[in-house]
């Protein structure tokens, strides 16, 4: 039997309901009472239209977002931009990103909002969350060194980023960049972010992932199982993960123990699992062995292996 297939509705078309939903409206709203000038300027909802323009596409710069709601007749009706001298300015992008930052109680107020309405809806939202870290390489010149050679370089243009160190993706080599990291609370379900921060690229992961986990408590949602990767294996993760009755699967470093077979599991709740001696082929270990983790592999509430 054919089913019927829907086509996705076009990114304008759910542009202008995000800016018409209640939670981005309230923002629209408190945003409008900061204004202090006394001038009109551009409208605040056409403002916050070309943020979530910039998000939707995933464009780096505000130029491009610019130029695209320019060439983008559908775009601009979404925004409230009625003729081309009415899109904002990349000047005016700019200092509404700056009026962000200055009032982000406001912001973070309207994500809460947007996260407990999606929450309300699907109330499974968060019971099995990923946890990991994607680098941010900065615009700024990374070069570490002044010269072939030489000395490491002391100034760097843009002086709040650092070096740090990614694993390898796809042809790319595991090295280090300069730059910054996005640490970020995934469910593993929707793949919708829960929670999230950007740190520089020298903070290590595993400092963040209990941190996330409470942000993302204390928007109201009750992960059961935490899915990380294999630079979470510390046993200060396993222990604070299962306080609060979050159950952590985490692949195992390739410790000399484990590839001896003579890991002991860090926790006593982990003592009465199955063993999580490295496979017998010798590559990959298996992951934290938990009641939670074979529920999964049995076919639970959640994907096995997913990472954010």
């Amino acid at each position: 039997m054919v089913g019927l297939k829907v086509p996705p509705r076009s990114d304008a078309v759910q542009l202008a309901a995000l800016l018409d939903s209640p939670e981005v409206a309230q923002l629209v709203g408190e945003l409008e009472v900061t204004r202090w000038t006394g001038r009109p300027g551009y409208p605040i909802r056409s403002m916050v239209g070309m943020a979530l323009a910039k998000s939707l596409y995933t464009l780096p710069t505000w130029t491009r977002t610019v130029a695209l709601v320019s060439e983008h007749a559908a775009l601009r009706t979404a925004i409230g931009c009625n003729n081309l001298a009415s899109v904002p300015s990349v000047h005016a992008c700019y200092r509404f990103t700056a009026k962000l930052r200055a009032f982000k109680p406001l912001l973070d107020a309207c994500l809460d909002r947007v996260t407990a309405a999606l929450h309300e809806q699907m109330p499974d939202l968060g019971s099995t969350v990923a946890i990991d870290a994607s680098d941010l390489p900065a615009y700024a010149n990374g070069q570490r060194y002044l010269y072939k050679g030489g000395p490491e370089r002391k100034t760097y243009s843009d002086p709040d980023a650092t070096w740090g160190h990614r694993s390898a993706v796809s042809t790319r080599a595991a090295g280090s960049f300069y730059g910054y990291k996005l640490h970020q609370v995934v469910c593993a379900i929707t793949g919708l972010q829960l929670a999230w921060r950007v740190e520089t690229a020298k903070d290590s992961e595993s400092t963040f992932a209990m941190p996330l986990l409470d942000a993302v408590k204390a928007r109201g949602f009750r992960p059961e199982v935490a899915i990380m990767d294999m630079g979470y294996d510390h046993e200060a993760i396993y222990a604070d993960c299962e306080q609060p009755g979050c159950h952590p699967v985490i692949p195992l470093r390739e410790t000399p123990a484990v590839k001896a077979g003579k890991h002991k599991p860090p926790s006593a709740s982990m003592a009465s699992g199955p063993s999580r001696a490295p496979t017998p082929s010798g590559g990959r270990p298996s992951g934290v062995a938990r009641p939670a983790s074979a529920r999964l592999r049995a076919g639970g509430s959640g994907p096995v292996g997913c990472t954010p």
